[in-house]
């Protein structure tokens, strides 16, 4: 029997719940693809997996891990739309394709929708069998770490500016956590849309790194009162809208450099998922709450064809060997990395 290693976990807690075991190489079903992993992208939704949810169950044993690069092995019978050989790049969020939400190009609202390594086995594997559908050519210039390292945040990012905040050029964004993943990519996206980028990092180093990336404005935020250099920045009178994704530590503050008329976006909460909110400055200030999970397949490729052109580059801090995967969930809970971690098989 020919078998493939990959790291399950099989009962919530700390990194010693990351087991490294080996699995029988799995065949593609209809319709599926598999690929021979080359680098395997981490991302904060991995450490929940791992920990868990207070209150969210997750099928255990799993294999986590959302995003992947590689190289189709196989086919399953009616794959259509790739080739043995070719080098592609996994799209994370999976759906039934044929719901109106689907037909709509707005699949991450399919009741159906899952993420891989989340609700089902994800790419923390040396093989791994996806949907056709969810795999996309590999952009040219990025190795196979870089592409890793792309998916996942670019498309929340994407999904949470353009879609649900419909940020505008001439508009200025508040951007927290601005070198954590979909950070990263955020201040990117702003950039491209023509907004005046504002975000915040903890330290120089990860300061100088974000303005490096297109940031108009950078405040350190282990040294600075952020509420306090928004409003000398924007002469009091805020942002249009606060990229969020930190939640408690950060949320009060979001709701305080808003200006009147502005969104606040949200797509996760680190810190803690339980805010404290005051309904009158909500109202009085007519100001947005907006929640967003993932994006659609569509606007993903749109993504990659903007890696492509050098528009948008994923910020990869380093690559680790898969037996590490305990160190790399260390430094993503620590927040030690500057940029994004990818495993290799």
């Amino acid at each position: 029997m020919v078998t493939m290693r990959c790291v399950v976990v099989r009962e919530h807690g700390g990194f010693d719940k990351l087991r490294l075991e080996e699995r029988p190489l799995p065949a593609p079903l209809p319709g599926q693809v598999r690929l021979r992993i080359a680098a395997i992208g981490l991302n904060h939704l991995d450490t929940w997996v791992r920990r868990g949810v207070p209150g969210h169950t997750f099928p255990l044993p799993i294999v986590p891990s959302s995003d992947a690069a590689g190289v189709v092995d196989a086919l399953g019978a009616g794959a259509q739309g790739v080739k043995e050989g070719d080098a592609v790049v996994v799209l994370p969020g999976v759906s039934c394709g044929v719901c109106e939400s689907c037909l709509q190009g707005v699949d991450q609202l399919c009741r159906h929708y899952h993420i891989l390594g989340e609700s089902g086995d994800g790419t923390c594997a040396e093989y791994v069998c996806v949907p056709a559908a969810n795999v996309a050519p590999k952009p040219a210039r990025l190795s196979m770490p870089e592409a890793a390292a792309t998916c996942l945040v670019f498309q929340t990012a994407w999904n949470m500016l353009v879609r649900r905040a419909e940020l505008r050029a001439g508009e200025t964004v508040l951007v927290h956590a601005g070198l954590s993943g979909v950070g990263s990519a955020a201040v990117q996206v702003a950039n491209l849309l023509g907004a005046q980028v504002i975000a915040t990092a903890g330290g120089p180093a990860k300061c100088a790194k974000v303005k490096a990336l297109g940031a108009h404005h950078v405040i350190d935020s282990k040294a600075q009162d952020v509420v306090a250099e928004v409003r000398a920045l924007t002469g009091k009178a805020g942002v249009h809208v606060v990229f969020e994704h930190v939640g408690a530590a950060t949320f009060d503050a979001s709701l305080k450099v808003l200006q009147r008329g502005g969104r606040v976006v949200t797509c996760g909460a680190t810190t803690g998922g339980t805010v404290s909110l005051s309904l009158h400055a909500v109202f009085f200030k007519s100001l947005s709450i907006l929640g967003s999970t993932m994006g659609s397949k569509g606007d993903l490729r749109t993504i990659l064809r903007l890696v492509e052109q050098g528009r948008l580059s994923p910020v990869l801090d380093r690559t680790l060997p898969m037996a590490q995967v305990g160190e790399a969930h260390r430094l993503l809970e620590e927040r030690a990395a500057l940029g994004k971690l990818v495993l290799l098989p």
